[in-house]
């Protein structure tokens, strides 16, 4: 009946697509999970729940037989501000709407045993979204509008080597999806300049491995690693014209290292470090600043086509959990990691303006009477901005030095209900 449980998990997966939109650190998700979420996002070293395989495999092994659903309304305040004597478009703020997006997860674990366990989690990664409701970039037509998405199917099998360590293996299976519109003044530096924008959403499929380990190495202290290898996907065919070699769009490689340690017997303090590799993605890292891009070999579409300007991103999370009582646990945590994008970069982040660097989160968890588990959290990514530099114009340099100036805030409140099988 176990299995048959989880083949039907897999069968619904794809419904949790809708609605997903995000951008905290780069355009991953702060943390996977509600609980995770209200500590910082940390995870690595401190599974709580069946949506552990998103952090860190090996902790699926730990979380026994469960269950867990949840939702997080998701709410970006993003803003483009034009100085003056810009060409095309007035000087003055631009506003972003589409502000409010639910993001759906949920998990399922089941025990092999007593030292091996089979589950799935499915979650959304991250994305970036942009909906001005009027024309922001220069020389269009159409209002700008940018939306990106990716679901994460995980299915995980977990081992306990002793009763110390245990390790994991995921199977990554992504979908993401990618519409643009209003990108028309960009067609003439393109090598497609018929598939750049206003063709539609469009569909990438990959597929990719996760590894993880935890090691409990005295009763207050744990250890934990993750690796995830770059994720070939398959191109953006509608959009081979817009982004670097003819549509890629790869999930980056990620690693990182987590600890736990019970400070008290009421308290439980984590800490995760994890480098997410943006520069490795040529799409995503390209300098799109000053480039001649009409130039042959930089246009748009080309393997070293103009991109976002991205650097690799290393994430601070830091984590609590108090147990205020034998039915509620109160957590808090903080997560800092700096923006991917330079001032130099402003004008193509105008679709992905994933400025914010500062997150604080609360949360709490209530032991209901038939044991199961009501989780809440909340995040505040605080107000950063970022002010392009540029000229633009001379030399065929581009829109792209156009000097514009970028901030986002969000909150976010999620929901969560988990129960052992």
């Amino acid at each position: 009946m176990k299995l048959k449980a989880l083949v039907g998990v897999l069968a619904v997966a794809g419904l949790a697509m809708p609605g997903i939109a995000s951008a905290t650190n780069g355009y991953f998700s702060h943390g996977i999970g509600i609980k995770a979420k209200g500590m910082g996002g940390v995870g690595i070293a401190l599974p709580q729940d069946s949506l552990a395989a998103a952090t860190n495999p090996a902790g699926m092994v730990l979380v026994g037989n469960r269950a867990d659903l949840g939702v997080d309304w998701f709410s970006p305040d993003r803003t483009t501000t034009w100085g003056p004597n810009v060409p095309y478009r007035p000087a003055g703020e631009y506003n972003s709407g589409s502000k409010n997006f639910l993001i759906p997860e949920f998990g399922y674990n089941t025990m092999l045993g007593d030292k091996m366990s089979l589950g799935v989690s499915v979650f959304g990664n991250g994305g970036m979204n942009t909906d001005y409701g009027q024309i922001v970039l220069g020389n269009c037509t159409t209002n700008t509008y940018s939306n990106l998405e990716q679901l994460f199917i995980a299915p995980t099998f977990a081992m306990k080597l002793s009763p110390q360590h245990s390790i994991g293996v995921t199977l990554n299976l992504v979908y993401q999806t990618f519409e643009a519109r209003g990108l028309e003044g960009f067609q003439g530096v393109s090598l497609d300049s018929g598939n750049v924008t206003n063709r539609g959403k469009d569909a990438s499929t990959g597929a990719g491995l996760k590894l993880g380990w935890i090691g409990q190495l005295t009763n207050d202290f744990s250890v934990g690693a993750t690796y995830q290898g770059k994720t070939k996907m398959s191109k953006f065919d509608k959009y081979r014209g817009l982004f670097a070699e003819q549509g890629g769009f790869d999930i980056p490689e990620t690693y990182g290292l987590g600890i736990v340690v019970k400070a008290t017997p009421k308290l439980t303090v984590a800490a995760d470090v994890v480098q997410i590799n943006y520069g490795d993605i040529k799409s995503l890292a390209n300098d799109g600043s000053l480039y001649p891009w009409a130039v042959s070999g930089v246009q748009l579409g080309a393997d070293n086509g103009a991109g976002f300007g991205w650097s690799n991103q290393t994430v601070y999370k830091l984590g609590a959990s108090y147990q205020y009582s034998p039915d509620l646990a109160l957590h808090a945590g903080y997560n800092y990691a700096k923006t991917p994008l330079n001032s130099n970069n402003t004008y193509f982040n105008i679709l992905a303006p994933a400025t914010v660097e500062q997150h604080l989160t609360l949360g709490a968890t209530w032991t209901l009477a038939n044991k199961a588990e009501l989780s809440v959290s909340y995040m505040h990514a605080f107000s950063k901005g970022i002010n392009g530099t540029g000229g633009g114009g001379g030399n065929g340099g581009s829109a792209a030095g156009w000097s514009s100036n970028l901030e986002m805030d969000q909150n976010s409140l999620g929901v969560a209900y988990g129960w052992k099988m």
